[in-house]
């Protein structure tokens, strides 16, 4: 069965949909062990959140970016909550971290949890959060590559040394490494192909997704409109990964007869047929969201996911 991954609300305003006062209904402790709890018990493989730690006032009045918590401190209570849901950032802005502090901090995710991080990872796109955050949006490319080599060396050496464009590693160790081995899995966000050559050559996964071309711009990241298209930036990363020497990636895709955000109003069939179609495409994750106008509905949506649709997933 595909891994499936639900969304753990915890973003309000632009493209969500979601006012900050409803929002608010899902930020609690008890609303968050309540939500991952339910999705452990309808059989999930994970719960994923998102980041936008700073986004820019005109891009949410235009309806794109939304604001979101900490990706780590619900992940943490979902944690603390379950005893098998895999935790992923979907997706995490590596560009806007110091590599180092990400590693400590996703390890630090992986070890109380007993190894059950999903490192997705990004390299963002609203130019004025960037600013807002000191980072240089040309960057970002180089920064993310730099990130995910350093990521990797912190979790699996000790005296690591290291030199990148903002930071000069001479012999440092970070203990405890994570649980996971050689290291927790890290998904590679985007379309484009330097994404997916990314994913290839430095990721475990691919996690492309379709984009309006009336998006590409805004999004800094390709177009892709078609399942056709789709197929097309997969085989390429799994190309990648093959001429790297590397093992075949796992492909994420997210499921829009729910969408990102969801509701709890969706056509069981239209679900399933949608998954066996990305499954055909080689994807083997799905990303999901579905809605409720409180926690507890939301709770009980994912019970409803469980019983009529995860069974008959391929």
């Amino acid at each position: 069965m595909m891994k499936t991954f639900v969304h753990l609300n915890t973003s309000t305003g632009g493209s969500t949909g979601i006012d900050h006062a409803q929002g608010n209904e899902f930020f609690s402790v008890q609303a968050l062990a309540t939500v991952s709890q339910a999705a452990e018990r309808a059989g999930f493989y994970g719960v994923y959140v998102t980041e936008h730690p700073f986004p820019s006032d005109a891009r949410l009045k235009a309806g794109v970016g939304h604001h979101s918590l900490d990706p780590l401190v619900p992940l943490s209570v979902a944690a603390a909550a379950t005893s098998r849901l895999r935790l992923c950032t979907y997706i995490y802005v590596l560009p806007y971290h110091n590599p180092f502090i990400a590693a400590r901090a996703m390890a630090s995710l992986d070890v109380v949890s007993g190894g059950r991080l999903v490192m997705g990872v990004g390299v963002g796109w609203m130019e004025e959060e960037f600013e807002a955050l000191g980072v240089n949006f040309a960057e970002r490319n180089e920064l993310t590559d730099e990130a995910i080599i350093a990521i990797k060396a912190a979790w699996t050496q000790e005296n690591v040394k290291m030199t990148g464009r903002h930071f000069n590693a001479r012999g440092n160790t970070m203990l405890p490494h994570p649980v996971q081995k050689p290291h927790p899995p890290i998904y590679v966000g985007g379309n484009s192909r330097i994404a997916a050559r990314r994913a290839g050559q430095l990721g475990d996964g691919f996690m492309p997704f379709l984009n309006p071309s009336r998006f590409a711009k805004i999004r800094h990241t390709a177009a892709i409109e078609s399942l056709e298209q789709l197929r097309k930036i997969i085989d390429y990363a799994q190309s990648a990964a093959k001429a790297a020497g590397r093992p075949p990636l796992d492909i994420g895709g997210v499921l829009t007869e729910l969408g990102p955000w969801g509701t709890p109003r969706f056509d069981v069939k239209k679900v399933i047929d949608e998954a066996q179609q990305l499954k055909e495409l080689g994807v083997n994750v799905i990303y999901l969201g579905v809605g409720g106008a409180t926690y507890k509905q939301q709770a009980e949506n994912l019970e409803r996911l469980g019983q009529e649709v995860l069974p008959h997933l391929p």
